[in-house]
């Protein structure tokens, strides 16, 4: 147990069902919280509530039926202040029981009732359905005539005779239709009636806390939980200025959270921060276990269908960020006057973990939808380059590349692509700690031109007097033109064959240009020939290879898996 004395105190202990048996007379208290603070994680959020109450002397059970059904009851925890001493025992989570509904005698008399009209109107329906088959067999069995002795009768009578027929057969069906409209709206009423008359499923988590107290006093408590359904994004806004003779080129990286949440509750005019800690991994690394070299053993295969899904589910279940700012609004001018301010977050950095904090209140209800909210931005030298891959695609795209000098590493995230002001697309930002060279592409480069083209494609055989082997020989020359009246960094990426086989052998012929890089990205075989291109500056990339494999098999160049 815990004492909350006059400043303030807090519990620290799990406490889900009873941790101790209250006492038998301790008094039932309805309590009222409102929601003040949240924290958003990338994979759930902590939720602060405030409950202020009036306390009695002595023992008392504060119950309070707001909390939404997706907490964690092993997360509750309770902290608070009060003018006298108070202690905290048991903190329970439980969902209320359904309540039946007061009025249930009445319920089932207006059942009974709206049971017998359906009663008469299926009756009236019977009569109708009799009325008008007589009259149809009336019209069929009266084909020789109408008279006695079943002599024809005048054809005026004849007509009468039909006329009726079909006054009677018309009547009957309208009064079919209209019983049958009003059984349709009575069984609408009995189905309601039925769904009052049934006991309603809990909607919120009942949450109990029993307190003692010295004297009568007032307590402000605030209760902490945590929820699953609410995560956060992380968004960028990259904006490039390319600079020009007298400024040099410059990257704005505008840093947002995107935050959605379906907890069940209303976050209305909340204390809102969001955190990079993930608080769904678990405490610790996975434990490994031995593994055994052994031969297959044959399973049965319904056992190896049950080992399969098995072994699906284990593997399922092991299965962001900016510099320290002040509280700020970041201004745009246009003619002299200062037309948009966005607010930035407050950023407290630690050793291993980030938290930004909203300034003011925001509201964001459970079924809203995402908000995407500002939380930081720097702004740094770019290095500008021109990159393409012409074997796949011959468009110059232009490249900013900066050193990431934060603090805390910038989350993986979607980029929304400005380039001197106009919005040219989205791209993806990878992962990035301190110091990590960050490139960001911002559309192509109409004024770089380049071009691939094939020079040489040669299948054949080699071997001096008899054909021992198979060869593939290619040669390229990539053309690239600087239409800029400035000079820029070019990097032309191609791809030269690797080998996984001993017995097929990949080497780049004399002819090629030397690489100024060669696996970049960590990726196999993927060249880079870089330049500095003067203003209208042509130059030419040489690029050649040859495989050679064994005559009496086949090969085939693939994408690596």
């Amino acid at each position: 147990m815990r004492t909350i004395a006059r400043c303030l105190a807090t519990t620290s202990l799990v406490l889900v069902t009873a941790a101790f048996a209250s006492p038998s007379w301790a008094a039932d208290v309805d309590a009222t919280s409102a929601i003040d603070t949240v924290t958003v994680y990338p994979d759930g959020a902590t939720v602060t509530r405030v409950m202020t109450i009036d306390l009695a002397s002595g023992d008392s059970t504060l119950v309070a039926k707001d909390f939404p059904l997706s907490l964690d009851p092993s997360s509750l925890r309770v902290e608070g202040e009060a003018g006298a001493k108070l202690t905290i025992g048991t903190i329970d989570a439980r969902p209320p029981r359904a309540a039946a509904p007061v009025n249930l005698p009445e319920l089932d008399k207006r059942i009974e009732a709206l049971k017998d009209q359906r009663a008469d109107l299926q009756g009236a329906i019977d009569a109708a359905n009799a009325r008008r088959k007589f009259a149809q067999h009336f019209a069929e069995a009266s084909p020789a005539g109408l008279g006695d002795k079943g002599e024809a009768r005048p054809i005026t009578e004849w007509r009468a005779a039909f006329a009726a027929v079909a006054e009677e057969v018309a009547t009957a069906d309208t009064a079919i239709r209209d019983a049958f409209r009003k059984q349709r709206e009575i069984d609408r009423q009995i189905a309601q009636l039925e769904a009052d008359r049934s006991a309603k499923p809990p909607s919120k988590l009942e949450v109990r806390i029993d307190v003692a107290s010295t004297a009568a006093t007032k307590a402000m408590l605030r209760v902490t939980y945590t929820v699953r359904n609410a995560p956060w994004l992380p968004l960028y806004d990259a904006r490039l200025d390319t600079g020009g003779k007298d400024r040099k080129p410059q990257l704005e990286l505008v840093r947002r959270a995107e935050v959605t949440q379906s907890t069940g509750e209303d976050w209305s005019n909340v204390t809102l921060g969001v955190s990079t800690v993930r608080i769904a991994r678990g405490g610790s690394a996975p434990e490994l276990g031995s593994l055994v070299a052994q031969y297959p053993q044959q399973v049965p295969k319904p056992q190896m269908d049950m080992l399969i899904q098995s072994r699906s589910r284990s593997a399922v279940a092991s299965a962001p960020v900016a510099e320290p700012a002040q509280d700020k609004t970041q201004e745009f001018r246009f003619g002299g006057g200062t037309i948009i301010g966005e607010q930035e977050a407050t950023a407290e950095i630690g050793d291993f973990q980030a938290t930004f904090k909203i300034p003011g209140r925001v509201s964001l209800g459970a079924a809203e939808g995402a908000k995407s909210l500002r939380i930081a931005s720097m702004s740094v030298p770019a290095d500008l380059a021109v990159r393409a891959a012409p074997v796949q695609d011959p468009t110059a795209f232009l490249e900013a590349s900066f050193k990431q000098t934060d603090d805390t590493a910038l989350l993986p995230g979607k980029v929304a692509i400005y380039r001197d002001g106009v919005f040219v697309g989205r791209g993806k930002l990878s992962a990035s700690a301190k110091d990590d060279i960050v490139r960001l592409g911002f559309g192509a480069d109409d004024k770089v031109k380049v071009e691939r083209a094939v020079l040489k494609r040669n299948e054949g055989s080699a071997g001096l007097l008899v054909t021992t082997s198979k060869t593939d020989e290619r040669a390229f020359k990539t053309t690239i033109r600087n239409g800029h009246d400035f000079p820029i960094r070019v990097a032309i990426e191609d791809q030269l064959p690797v080998s996984e086989v001993e017995d097929i052998v990949v080497e780049m012929l004399p002819a090629t240009t030397p690489p100024t890089a060669k696996d970049i990205r960590d990726k196999r075989g993927v060249l880079e020939w870089s330049f500095d291109a003067k203003p209208g500056e042509v130059r030419d990339i040489n690029f050649a290879w040859r495989v050679r494999w064994p005559k009496d098999k086949n090969m085939v160049i693939v994408p690596s898996g």
